[in-house]
């Protein structure tokens, strides 16, 4: 059984994980405006990711004998100056991600809910992911800077990315 205050903490986190998915879908949106379809398919399955991750969450709330309550959900920004701010965007908005997850593991310490840590151990491995995966890309624009070609041939690559499979949402 949780606790009110991990329920109410989970819940929470729930809504940060659909705002997640809105806002990658807002960035696919916008890179479908900029002529840049790769990037596009890139957020879209980053959105996918997120839903993923706001239903474990509320699976895990509902198998726990807790109440799931959602919330309304954030608008997210519409447009960037440039790929590599949306991109640096992205990598901001995991880091902030990876630091609610460790907030919600020090909370379930402190309750005592082993199963919620252990829940919480797939999320921070997770993060990990996404900060890594996010940086490279950050990384790699920063090498192409003004180049146009350079900006083509990584909305191609980006473009190539393809859902996980197995039921375990990650990157690849």
């Amino acid at each position: 059984m949780l606790s009110k205050k991990l329920e109410d903490a989970l819940n929470e986190q729930i809504n940060k994980e659909f705002y997640s998915a809105y806002l990658y879908l807002s960035m696919a949106a916008y890179c479908e405006a900029e002529s840049l379809p790769g990037f596009a398919i890139w957020m879209r399955l980053q959105a996918q990711e997120e839903l993923g991750h706001a239903m474990r969450f509320f699976d895990h709330v509902n198998e726990r004998g807790g109440r799931v309550v959602l919330k309304a959900i954030e608008m997210p920004p519409p447009v960037w100056k440039s790929p590599l701010e949306m991109f640096e965007q992205v990598l901001e908005h995991e880091q902030k991600v990876t630091g609610m997850i460790n907030q919600l593991y020090e909370l379930a310490l402190n309750e005592n809910d082993y199963a919620t840590q252990m829940e919480l151990q797939w999320f921070i491995t997770e993060q990990v992911e996404e900060e890594d995966s996010a940086g490279q890309v950050v990384d790699q624009l920063k090498m192409v800077g003004d180049q146009p070609m350079g900006l083509l041939m990584l909305d191609k690559q980006l473009g190539e990315r393809r859902a996980a499979t197995g039921g375990e949402e990650g990157t690849d």
